[in-house]
This record gives C-alpha cells, structure tokens and sequence, in this order.
C-alpha cells in the first residue's frame, strides 16, 4: 500500500458525481490499459491493483457513501488486499479480475503472499484554518475516531496466558497453492489462506477485549503541525497516526486536508499577497505618501508618484507568503485603484469646473498645435 494513497475518483478519473454506467466504463478501460498481461511498463502491476481497489469501494453503494463521508477511513481499507469486483472482463471464462491476474502472473517460481498483519489504513480529516495560521504555520490538537492495538492482547488477538497455533489449512504460508491447467500451459495459482486470512495462524483463544482483533476503537487527540505557507487543499501528513490493522501490523498515516479562510482584504497568488489601495483622485494626480497594511500584521510607506494611473502595481519585495520548509518568502503587490469622487461640495465642484476648463482650453490648444504640424508636413504633397 502506497505512504499516500490516492483519492478512489482520481484514480478512476471520474467525477464525485459519476454514475454507475460512467464509472463502469472507467475501470474496463483502465484494467484493460493497465493489465500486466497486456503492459509491460513498470509501475503497471501497481496501477492495475490500485484500479482495482478502488473500484470495489466507489462501485459498491454503501462503500461509495460510507468513502464520500470519511475518506479511506469511512471504508477502513476495505480495498486494500480484498478480492475484486465480480465484474466479467470477458476474457478466458474467469469471473473477476484476480483470478486472470493469479492465473497468469503467479507460477510455480513466484514469490509469495507476504503474510502477517498488514499495514493499516491511513485516515483523512478536514481542518480549517486561517489566513494568517496558513501564511505563517501553527499547531492544532484534533480529535479523531480510529482503530488502535489493544493494550491488553498487545495487537495479536489472543488471550493473555494463551498461544496461537500454526494454520492447518495452509501449514503457516498464509496462502494456498492451486495448479491449474490454462491454455499457456500449467500455472500455479496462489491465494490468501481463508482461515487464517493470511497470517499462517489461527488464534484458540480470542482476547476478551477486542474478540480476537487484535485492535479496538477509540478516540485520539493528535497534535498537527501546520508548516509556514500552505495553501488551500494541502495535505498534512502526520507518519504514523492512522489506523492499526487486525492484528498489529504498521498504522497507516493520517492526511490533514487543509481548508483556509478567505481575508477581508488580502488575496494570495502563489506565494504572492496581492493588496487593493483605494487612493483619491488628488493622491494620484499630484502623488502622495500613505501607510499600507502588511500580512505580519503591521504597516509601511508606500510612495504614489504624482500622475499614478488607476490599476498600477507597487512590489512590496518579501513581504509576501514564506515558502514551506523554506526561508524565502514572496512579495506583496499593492495594486492602485482611483476612487472618483462623489458628494462633492459646493466649493469641491467649482474648483473642479475651473479645472475641467482650463484642462478644456489645454486640449484645445495642443490639438491647434498638432493640426498646424500635421498641415505643414504635408502640403507640400498637394502642391
């Protein structure tokens, strides 16, 4: 099992809101592609068996409501290491996937099921912060239903005093060997031993606590560090702080999904801040000196100089958002928008009538001198 496994949508490439049909059609097309009967790429074996699992869970309706609501957790692995989905692939008469992929892929020198507790699954929670919490990081205790190793068993599901026994259904393996006659010739088959699932023992006595699990629920607070500078839709991997599977075995990990706040008047572009400055008309005709709100909470002197046009952009170097596990930092922008006037007072309006005037006059007279321009550089062509 992949550290960080993959949303089941995004491995199947469809939507959230994708129907039966349309996810049908995505797992045919991509156990076709991914096959390692038909690919011979590396990676392919993986990607097919993680088509595979996730298929089982968004194709089952229960399973599918049960992931939409809690993730991985909500289906507490129910993928990983179970049988496929009794889909027919039309292929040789095998009812499911597995099955062509045991047949052809297992021989009689292949390596074996790795038997023994699994690792356990990893768990999803959504957490939202601030604007200023994901700009500059933090710490957050959450609280969290999971599955961990019973303290009185230790995680083997036997009662204390009591031993296991080795498995006589497959001799301690964990998994049974079928010869089987294909039209390839003659394949090993190897599956999971059914009775001791795969653990190569059986327990005679289960634990009073867990029943014989190995494991029990409970919840748990969990101290999350929030690194400097992430973003909306970053995961937070706590190592470590999933689930235990049945039995022991390594936990899985927990993944924070991070939902940030919106600022009041702060908008993030990468690990630029971009910042809004309403200035009058005055301000930028004739230039001006005003204070400008930083992210860290404190001000600093932007200069407007005169004739500044509506929609410029002043850099604020480094003052922006850090860059995660980094010490450099972005900048901020400070883009300028001219607010007109409105309300004006009686002695506002007059002197804004003479300025409009003289501007008139200004015009009129620049236009003049570009007719008499343009007039004495072409007469002579019409002479």
């Amino acid at each position: 099992m992949a550290a960080n496994k993959r949303d089941y949508y995004e491995v199947l490439g469809v939507s959230r809101n994708a129907t039966d049909d349309e996810i049908k059609k995505a797992f045919r097309r991509l156990a076709k592609q991914y096959h390692p009967d038909a690919n011979k790429e590396q990676g392919a074996e993986a990607r097919f068996i993680e088509i595979n699992e996730a298929y089982e869970v968004i194709s089952d309706q229960q399973k599918r409501s049960a992931y939409d609501r809690y993730g991985h957790a909500g289906v507490n692995g129910a993928g990983a290491g179970a049988g496929a989905s009794n889909f027919d692939f039309g292929a040789g008469g095998f009812s499911n996937l597995n099955d062509i992929f045991e047949t052809f892929f297992s021989g009689s020198n292949g390596s074996q099921r790795r038997s023994g507790p699994q690792r356990g699954a990893d768990l999803r929670y959504e957490l939202t912060i601030t604007f200023e919490e994901a700009v500059f990081g933090c710490q957050k205790e959450i609280e969290l239903p999971r599955w961990e190793t019973c303290s009185t068993c230790r995680g083997n599901g036997a009662q204390p005093g009591t031993s296991t026994q080795r498995c006589p259904s497959c001799q301690g393996s964990g998994e049974i060997r079928r010869v089987q006659q294909s039209i390839f010739g003659q394949f090993v088959n190897v599956t999971m031993c059914e009775r001791c699932r795969g653990e190569g023992r059986i327990i005679t006595t289960p634990c009073e606590k867990c029943r014989g699990q190995g494991r029990v629920r409970n919840n748990r607070r969990v101290v999350v560090n929030i690194p400097a500078g992430v973003d909306d839709g970053i995961n937070v991997r706590v190592t470590g702080e999933g689930e235990v599977s049945a039995r022991g075995g390594t936990p899985g990990n927990l993944y924070v999904v991070l939902t940030v706040k919106s600022h009041e008047f702060f908008k993030r572009q990468g690990n630029d801040i971009i910042y809004e400055l309403p200035i009058s008309f005055t301000q930028a005709a004739l230039g001006d000196e005003v204070e400008v709100p930083t992210v860290d909470g404190k001000t600093t002197t932007l200069k407007i100089p005169a004739g500044t046009q509506s929609g410029r952009s002043f850099r604020l170097k480094g003052m922006g958002v850090p860059v995660v596990h980094s010490s450099a930092r972005g900048d901020q922008h400070v883009s300028v928008n001219v607010v007109t006037p409105t309300n004006l007072t009686t002695e506002q309006r007059h002197l804004l009538e003479e300025f409009a005037r003289i501007e008139a006059e200004q015009n009129e007279h620049n236009d003049k001198n570009i007719f008499r321009d343009l007039f004495e550089k072409t007469k002579d062509v019409f002479q």
